[in-house]
């Protein structure tokens, strides 16, 4: 009787202790799948995720904000008009009220009854290999939030918050290492860059014209540890440049396509493990 109860007490502790990740080699560089396989998929849905882990992408960037019971969940725009058949802002309707919705049958017939999913039902179905760019759509409360759940779940070492300064605030008092992608761009140029190794980010987003100078600004994030992602294109002649340029993580809407140029071009899929 008294073993049981001890075997009781150390899975109930076990329980309680945060998921410690494993040492998972990362990718170097290759293709982001913007908002999932937003090309053939409902974007920021679970099927987006899966087809763009089917095919092998690096990174998935997907997007999170706060319902109105505060619920963290995916969603890119502040209404749920363009994405689903309902219709009004998604911090103004619970969480209830949002898993109600048809997330999918805007994107085809075939995606009908797809929910908006929370960032609890995504991270449950991701490789511990990918990186995940996650993009926070709020203040502080919110990049405190995500960073208390990345460290529950065991996926510190993989994901990273795209920022603006108040959530980089919040994230930052709920840890010290949190990986963080400025997002204050400022003008775009140099003195993005300056401020983003200043403030000790982890990755960049550059975008827009694709500059000569942007040779020079990898190669200072680079010598500081910053990888550098680009937003964003679908062009396989961009693609040659940017990587040229020193670009890591071009993000693609058509991440299939994305990776059919990465194989013809010696960047291998990620296999996934969980």
């Amino acid at each position: 009787m008294i073993q049981k109860l001890i075997v009781f007490i150390f899975l109930l502790v076990l329980s309680t202790v945060p998921i410690v990740a494993q040492d998972f080699e990362m990718p170097e560089k290759g293709f982001c799948a913007h908002r999932g396989a937003m090309a053939s998929h409902p974007e920021n849905t679970i099927p987006a995720f899966l087809e763009a882990i089917r095919v092998g992408a690096h990174m998935i960037e997907l997007d999170v904000q706060f319902s109105r019971d505060s619920a963290l969940v995916l969603m890119h725009d502040a209404t749920v008009d363009r994405t689903t058949n309902g219709s009004g802002a998604v911090a103004a309707l619970t969480l209830s009220e949002l898993k109600r919705l048809d997330a999918g049958s805007w994107k085809g017939d075939q995606f009908s009854g797809i929910q908006i999913p929370l960032l609890e039902e995504v991270l449950e179905v991701m490789p511990r290999n990918v990186w995940l760019n996650i993009h926070l759509r709020g203040g502080q409360s919110l990049g405190s939030c995500v960073v208390r759940l990345l460290e529950e779940t065991g996926r510190s070492h993989q994901a990273f918050l795209a920022v603006q300064e108040q959530a980089r605030l919040g994230a930052r008092k709920a840890s010290d290492s949190v990986l963080i992608c400025n997002m204050e761009r400022l003008t775009g140029g140099r003195d993005y860059v300056a401020a983003t190794i200043e403030m000790g980010a982890n990755f960049i987003q550059l975008r827009g014209e694709i500059l000569p100078e942007f040779k020079d600004y990898a190669r200072m994030l680079h010598e500081k540890g910053i990888k550098v992602n680009y937003f964003g294109t679908d062009d396989p002649v961009v693609f040659e440049a940017l990587f040229e340029l020193g670009v890591d993580f071009p993000l693609v809407n058509d991440i299939a396509a994305a990776m059919d140029w990465a194989g013809d071009n010696g960047l291998k899929p990620v296999k996934p493990i969980y």
